[in-house]
């Protein structure tokens, strides 16, 4: 007969699955994917090396959990400050969101988005710049359809929007140069790629238009 896990013992497996994939975060955090290895994240996890092989059959499998739960909590974030209001405010809490979460943990954010990966780890980058996109392609459809954004594609926008964002964002990300003044530059790149003239952006936050003036 073969042998069937209980309810229990599922439970503490999923939870020091759990626990493995927590301390890989912090050692991307700290070291990147050049310098994680599974006996750091043992140490880190305060299991042994073959605990961690029992969960994860190699650095590229482990690296991708991280990614999975990783990429899903920043897609939430962005997803969420990107819910409500004009096309402009949308998008511009969009980039704010995903710029200013990048540069708090920089690292990471690093790794995530540009550093030299495993290709499994790369398939995943792609799903994870995806996701993103579909928070950035919501706020253009919406503009679009109601009139604030000229025409265009919103897929296409958005993704070359991620696609910019992330490019931007590798110098402050590897060295931090003038790191202070990346997001609002990356905020107004943004709203002038997708069409908006300044003085309309301008003229939408004193409530002024120009039938009013």
């Amino acid at each position: 007969m073969a042998y069937r896990r209980t309810p229990a013992v599922q439970a503490r497996l999923d939870a020091q699955e759990q626990q493995i994939v927590q301390a890989a975060t912090k050692v991307l955090s700290e070291a990147g994917f050049a310098g994680l290895s599974m006996a750091a994240v043992a140490n880190r996890a305060g299991v042994a090396t073959g605990t961690v092989y029992k969960h994860f059959d190699g650095k590229a499998n482990l690296v991708t959990a991280v990614f999975r739960t990783v990429v899903a909590r920043e897609v939430a974030a962005v997803t969420a400050a990107a819910e409500k209001g004009s096309a402009v405010e949308r998008v511009t809490a969009a980039v704010e969101t995903f710029a200013g979460r990048a540069m708090k943990n920089p690292k990471l954010a690093y790794v995530l988005l540009v550093e030299p990966v495993d290709t499994v780890v790369d398939a995943e980058r792609l799903h994870f710049r995806r996701a993103f996109a579909e928070a950035f392609e919501s706020a253009v459809a919406d503009g679009v359809a109601h009139g604030e954004l000229p025409a265009q594609d919103p897929r296409t926008s958005a993704a070359a929007l991620v696609g910019a964002i992330g490019e931007v964002l590798v110098g402050p990300l590897a060295a931090a140069p003038h790191a202070e003044s990346v997001v609002p530059q990356l905020v107004t790149f943004a709203i002038r790629a997708l069409g908006v003239r300044p003085d309309a952006t301008s003229a939408e936050k004193t409530g002024v238009s120009d039938a009013d003036s």
